[in-house]
């Protein structure tokens, strides 16, 4: 679910922002931060940008399908309007 490229991306940019003395503290700050920076994200509560799509995709037939009878029924209401009309 999480992009380890991404992961290894924000690390070195945090890295690169870092002054020349704290570069030097190592591996072990860089391993802890990758553990740290990983249980942070693995909390979020994400969804897959796959998941994110189907999920639109039937937003979007949902809604078409509830349109497509909300003219029925605006038919059907002026019908029967109409029929009441004529009596």
């Amino acid at each position: 679910m999480l992009n380890p490229q991404k992961i290894e991306q924000i690390i070195q940019q945090v890295q690169n922002s870092l002054p020349q003395g704290m570069k030097e503290l190592g591996k072990d700050a860089e391993a802890k931060f990758k553990q740290v920076l990983q249980a942070q994200l693995a909390k979020l509560d994400v969804v897959t940008r796959e998941e994110f799509d189907v999920q639109t995709q039937v937003l979007m037939r949902t809604r078409e399908k509830l349109n497509e009878l909300e003219k029925r029924v605006d038919a059907l209401l002026q019908a029967q309007n109409q029929g009441q009309e004529t009596r």
